[in-house]
């Protein structure tokens, strides 16, 4: 497996996961839930500067968001699971072109918005038919949350033969030892490495 260093960066894309104001904004649904996280919050300042860099040398920025489709009643569909899971979860949550389904102003605007209904970002998405008609082989993921869709994409990937870099303070949990559990398991399946080991790969090459 190589790893950012040899990679083209002109075929290489940047992909969040969730990175959406529902989940990190104080209005968002998440935030008038209580369901707040600081580490989560910090991330968009972490991605951005590396985003930045990419697009400079020619790659990519891919932005996966969750993603409730309303009915024709405008109720959400949404999964039974989720539902216990999330009781809060109601109307207009994680609508498509609602405020809260759009990607935080951090990193506003990505190349492509893919919305994903599920854990994983390739599941039932046009991921790879965009991956395909722009030329990327390579993706470099973050987001939330560490075990849940970021996990997922990367296992995904791994099963399409796409080298990865997960960004592990680039990613989080709601509680740090599942975190840190979720980078252990992953060690066979993608290269990690911080956001600024990866920034200063990315500015360093010409």
């Amino acid at each position: 497996m190589s790893d950012l260093s040899t990679w083209n960066l002109s075929r290489t894309a940047l992909l969040t996961i969730d990175l959406q104001n529902d989940f990190l904004h104080p209005e968002g649904t998440y935030g008038r839930a209580g369901q707040s996280s600081a580490k989560i919050a910090a991330l968009p300042g972490r991605i951005a500067p590396l985003a930045r860099a990419l697009r400079s040398k020619g790659g990519r920025y891919f932005s996966a968001q969750f993603t409730l489709v309303p009915d024709k009643d405008g109720e959400p569909l949404i999964a039974p699971h989720l539902k216990e899971l999330r009781p809060f979860l109601d109307k207009g949550d994680f609508a498509p072109g609602s405020f809260g389904h759009s990607l935080v102003d951090a990193l506003h605007p990505a190349d492509f918005v893919i919305e994903k209904v599920a854990y994983s970002a390739f599941f039932q998405t046009r991921l790879e038919y965009l991956m395909r008609a722009t030329g990327i082989d390579h993706l470099i993921v973050g987001g939330i949350v560490t075990n849940g869709g970021v996990a997922s994409t990367l296992r995904d990937a791994h099963l399409r033969n796409i080298e990865t870099l997960m960004l592990t303070d680039g990613c989080a949990a709601f509680k740090t030892e599942v975190h840190d559990a979720t980078l252990l398991s992953l060690d066979t399946v993608t290269k990690q490495m911080s956001c600024a080991e990866a920034l200063a790969l990315i500015e360093g090459r010409s």
